[in-house]
């Protein structure tokens, strides 16, 4: 695994599989198990997006203020993340 001024490089395995690099899963949240969506942005390169844990979702259906704040908080971060991974594009 190397280093560039755009990003880490990474092997892909027999599979197609590539490690996300340690830094990052720390960084964005990412452990063992996690769920992340990979997609196509506009410009045509691949984007790993990790995706909140159902536990960070409960409460959020209730109509308690608390589940309402946990959504909000969750939506800023993933606007966040967006403009993060945007940026270093």
């Amino acid at each position: 695994m190397g280093t560039t001024s755009g990003g880490r490089i990474v092997n892909l395995s027999q599979k197609g599989q590539a490690t996300i690099p340690k830094e990052l899963r720390e960084k964005h949240g990412i452990e063992p198990g996690s769920r992340v969506r990979i997609r196509e942005n506009e410009q045509g390169e691949i984007v790993v997006e990790p995706l909140p844990s159902l536990e960070d979702f409960r409460g959020a259906a209730t109509t308690e203020q608390r589940g309402t704040a946990i959504l909000r908080a969750e939506r800023k971060a993933d606007k966040e993340r967006s403009h993060r991974l945007e940026r270093d594009n």
